[in-house]
């Protein structure tokens, strides 16, 4: 397992995101049930879960985009959906399965956004964030004809555009090669340390999760059903890797012994 990375941002504050009693409800369906956690400023929290878990419904909720049917969200102390307006300008979002607009070059799409969110001097930003995730060879080029690595720097490069205290990252290194994978992985720890950022990492990469995360929410069927660093959940499962903790929860072949 990859050591722990040192974080340098602001560790000692409150938490940036705090989920108490959180439920959606679609008709008879829940699909988040009864969830509680919290993202410290300047950390890393992975939420794994096999598809269906309730995921994708739980960042929606964070963004604003789904109001809850019980529970409550708050971000940097404030509450979402009811302050969104006030909470979208310090958040952003990646996933490599919400597509930008394909008809636009990259450059257009990124100065959409970053008029969006009233970035300073956006050209700027813009070549910082090109050269940073290697996209100037494309920045010109219709998004719809980049591959898919490319569209999912792209996609990273724009939930970095306006330099987010929160960031909520869905499988942010899909169809990315090994080595710009372990680039990205790096250029995220860099800005982590240097922004002192709070991220929400969704990923089925558990190599990923053990290098990035200090913390894990694990989902089943929508219910928190273990948390802990990856140590603690290593050393409570007696597994060798996330990998295979994963399987045990989501196999219903482990319960979890010791539950944080």
């Amino acid at each position: 397992m990859s050591a722990t990375p040192v974080v340098r941002g602001p560790v000692n504050q409150g938490p940036a995101v705090r989920v108490e009693g959180l439920v959606k409800r679609y008709g008879e369906v829940v699909a988040v049930d009864g969830l509680s956690f919290a993202i410290p400023a300047g950390r890393t929290t992975a939420l794994l879960g096999a598809n269906g878990a309730g995921k994708t419904t739980t960042i929606a909720m964070l963004l604003g985009l789904l109001a809850p049917s019980a529970g409550t969200i708050e971000i940097f102390g404030l509450p979402m959906p009811k302050a969104r307006n006030r909470l979208l300008p310090r958040m952003n979002f990646s996933s490599p399965y919400v597509d930008l607009p394909l008809r636009l070059t990259v450059r257009q799409n990124l100065l959409v956004y970053a008029d969006l969110y009233g970035v300073p001097a956006p050209h700027e930003r813009i070549a910082e964030l090109a050269a940073w995730l290697d996209l100037a060879a494309f920045l010109d080029r219709p998004t719809g004809r980049l591959s898919a690595g490319q569209k999912t720097r792209v996609v990273l490069a724009k939930a970095l555009i306006n330099r987010p205290e929160l960031l909520l990252l869905d499988e942010p290194t899909a169809s990315l090669d090994p080595d710009t994978a372990d680039r990205l992985r790096t250029m995220l720890q860099d800005y982590q340390a240097e922004r002192g950022a709070a991220v929400l990492l969704a990923s089925h990469n558990m190599p990923e999760v053990e290098r990035l995360a200090q913390h894990v929410v694990m989902l089943k069927a929508g219910r928190l059903v273990a948390e802990g660093s990856p140590a603690e959940l290593l050393e409570r499962f007696g597994r060798v890797d996330l990998e295979e903790v994963f399987l045990d929860i989501a196999r219903g072949r482990a319960r979890d012994p010791a539950p944080a």
